[in-house]
């Protein structure tokens, strides 16, 4: 990521602190993958729209998350079976700051994402006992018990995050994908991919959209935690998702 430095040097910057009231913990999302050799285009691009977060001097954040599901992967499978409610449960770590909290997504059958957190002491776990106290937070929240949870995935990337100038509107580019899979020890990584979030209140005018129709980047739901099971789990069902396989396969292959 140090070979985009400099693009990221012409962009205003935001602070944690200011970033922290366009949080939009409750929000719609719109994600899409390009290959990475597109970032310095897309960059010079959202220059002028959009300030890029910095904290303690970087403009590139160093990410870590852990993933909770049950031994049969409910959480997976609801994704899979294409219910539109659904949970998932994760350790999110801020690797730069050391700080780290265990959350749950929630999403509706109306498109809207909803995240709650609490913060934990552990980027990882062994077992949910792990957690002590914050296994109430589990309990009241989970819709499976909470004995069930277990670690199944693990992954790390680096996070760019944007906000337009309006403060409408939050961009997260995520790029150097690497995960591990807790259950079948499997590693596997997305090098050659860019993952690229739009969080916004509600649908509304984007120029990041327009930008993206200009670079022909077109729309495509992924979620880490399918994509990159189904990458380390030959035993999954994952019919939901061989489009998506096919197309990360054509993107890190022919870039």
């Amino acid at each position: 990521m140090t070979t985009h430095t400099n693009e990221l040097e012409q962009f205003e910057v935001i602070t944690l602190d200011e970033m922290k009231s366009i949080h939009l913990m409750d929000r719609v999302d719109f994600k899409f993958v390009a290959p990475v050799a597109l970032l310095p285009r897309l960059l010079e691009a959202m220059e002028p729209y959009f300030k890029v977060q910095i904290h303690n001097g970087k403009r590139i954040a160093n990410y870590a998350t852990q993933y909770l599901d049950t031994p049969d992967l409910d959480f997976y499978l609801m994704h899979q079976n294409g219910k539109l409610n659904r949970q998932k449960i994760r350790i999110r770590s801020y690797q730069d700051s050391q700080i780290s909290f265990l959350e749950i997504k929630n999403k509706n059958n109306k498109g809207r994402t909803k995240k709650i957190r609490v913060p934990v002491t552990m980027s990882h776990i062994q077992s949910v006992d792990d957690l002590h106290d914050t296994r109430i937070f589990l309990d009241q929240n989970a819709i499976f018990d909470s004995q069930m949870l277990t670690p199944t995935l693990a992954n790390s990337f680096q996070r760019i995050t944007m906000v337009n100038n309006l403060n409408t509107e939050r961009i997260t580019i995520d790029v150097n994908l690497a995960f591990e899979n807790c259950l079948t020890g499997k590693q596997t990584a997305f090098d050659d991919m860019v993952v690229l979030e739009l969080k916004q209140d509600g649908w509304q005018h984007s120029d990041f959209r327009d930008i993206l129709i200009n670079l022909r980047i077109k729309q495509q739901s992924f979620s880490k935690y399918c994509m990159g099971t189904v990458m380390t789990n030959a035993d999954v069902k994952y019919n939901r998702f061989k489009r998506k396989w096919f197309l990360i396969n054509k993107i890190t292959h022919n870039n």
